[in-house]
């Protein structure tokens, strides 16, 4: 079942603030779409997403969910707080004290480790090909947003090297640790396990699958990406041996296979012209 997002004066829709390419939104999108919940998503560029965010109730980052219960500022929270929502065999932590702190442990380590390195590594690449990014990163957002990023490229470039603490050579070292966590992953499958934390997909497969994103760019997100025919070569043979390892086959299945179709891709075609 998957959300719908509902019309601008809808009381039931909830509003979720986005960066669109951002693969921590993408995992409140999925847990969302996933579970039925209504919501309308509200696009911002990066640096504008903070006074969004911050309008909205959050802090500096995105996703921001807000709810008749209150503002939720954190992806974690977001997923457990539509968990608490979902039925039971539809759950993504499990009941048990014990197993919810290993699924709960294991997003952790996606969070902190695979999703900052795999964002940076995907950021270093794509600042490169301007006309590549400006094609994909701006989808949804408001037209004036859109324009500002297309006339303040550079300015916008030096704000996301300086946020993300990109220097010279960290490409190199984020590669290495991104591969690293997918053949952690791989071990954890190679007992022959259908999934990380048992037998039913659960928040540390969605977890694991998002924030693999930026490597794997997987054509069933919220969002278009650009796959590797569109990338400029360094990056499109890192996307192809991503795909290529245990762990991003397995990535690749789950969104094939548990990502509802995106309610809001279809809307969000991107611009090929500069």
């Amino acid at each position: 079942m998957r959300g719908i997002a509902g019309p601008p004066g809808d009381a039931r829709t909830l509003r979720l603030i986005t960066i669109p390419i951002s693969h921590y939104c993408e995992k409140a999108r999925w847990a969302l779409e996933r579970a039925g919940v209504r919501y309308r998503e509200e696009r911002h560029v990066q640096g504008v997403h903070r006074v969004a965010a911050r309008r909205a109730g959050g802090g500096d980052t995105v996703p921001v969910l807000v709810t008749p219960q209150g503002v939720i500022g954190e992806s974690e929270q977001i997923l457990l707080w539509v968990d608490g929502r979902t039925a039971g065999e539809e759950r993504l932590f499990p009941a048990d004290a014990r197993a919810r702190q290993g699924v709960l442990s294991l997003c952790r380590r996606f969070d902190q480790v695979l999703g900052p390195r795999g964002r940076r590594l995907m950021y270093v690449h794509m600042l490169a090909q301007r006309r590549l990014a400006l094609a994909y990163n701006n989808a949804g957002v408001p037209r004036w947003e859109d324009l500002l990023v297309r006339r303040g490229w550079r300015l916008m470039a030096r704000f996301v090297a300086r946020e993300l603490d990109i220097t010279e050579g960290i490409a190199a070292e984020d590669e290495a640790v991104v591969f690293a966590e997918l053949d952690h992953v791989a071990e954890l499958l190679a007992d022959g396990r259908p999934y990380l934390c048992g037998e039913r997909f659960g928040a540390a497969d969605l977890t694991f699958a998002v924030l693999s994103a930026s490597v794997l760019v997987p054509p069933r997100y919220g969002v278009p990406l650009p796959q590797p025919e569109r990338l400029a070569a360094p990056m499109a043979a890192l996307v192809r041996r991503a795909r290529a390892h245990p762990a991003g086959r397995y990535a690749l299945r789950l969104f094939d296979g548990h990502r509802p179709v995106p309610v809001s891709a279809a809307a969000s075609a991107p611009r090929l012209d500069g």
